[in-house]
């Protein structure tokens, strides 16, 4: 058995920097697309009935907190464990293990749903983690929102060391 390593994975499997951290590359977007009048609000147009990726997070790295309009299926594929911490619309903070340890209570796939803020980053002992996500409706980047650390900090005050230590500053 070859033992792998992120850049190998990166190489390899073709991904790309992702904008809230880490590496990616889509794999799959449906050719049916759903009408944008069949769509809940805010979405501005027509969306690809689903879509699918691979995402790539080496140790010290995380995906930022950010939000998109669908809901996104993680599913977990190699490497260490994953931590997904999500804040609901009323405030409550969770943190999902994502990984192969099902006896030790880690989760294999995790749905984070529409409009929850949401960041991921390595368990502390993970060199990487290769996760898929699926997105129903497809994915567009119109429909993602990167989180102000310091707005979202300021509204979830009780998670503000989380929202800072896990939020990049998006480019004025």
């Amino acid at each position: 058995m070859v033992t792998l390593c992120a850049a190998d994975l990166v190489t390899s499997l073709k991904l790309l920097p992702h904008p809230e951290g880490g590496h990616y590359r889509e794999t799959y977007r449906a050719s049916g697309e759903i009408d944008a009048k069949a769509l809940p609000d805010g979405f501005t147009g027509p969306r690809s009935i689903s879509t699918a990726i691979l995402y790539l997070l080496e140790a010290d790295d995380f995906s930022a907190f950010h939000r998109i309009r669908s809901d996104e299926v993680w599913h977990f594929h190699l490497g260490g464990t994953l931590l997904i911490h999500e804040i609901d619309p009323s405030g409550k903070l969770t943190t999902t293990a994502l990984g192969h340890d099902v006896a030790g209570a880690e989760q294999l796939q995790h749905v984070v749903a529409a409009g929850h803020w949401f960041a991921a980053q390595p368990a502390p002992s993970t060199r990487y983690s290769l996760a898929g996500c699926t997105v129903a409706p497809g994915f567009a980047f119109e429909d993602f929102e990167m989180a102000d650390p310091a707005a979202l900090a300021a509204q979830w005050p009780a998670h503000a060391d989380l929202i800072t230590r896990l939020g990049r500053q998006t480019p004025a």
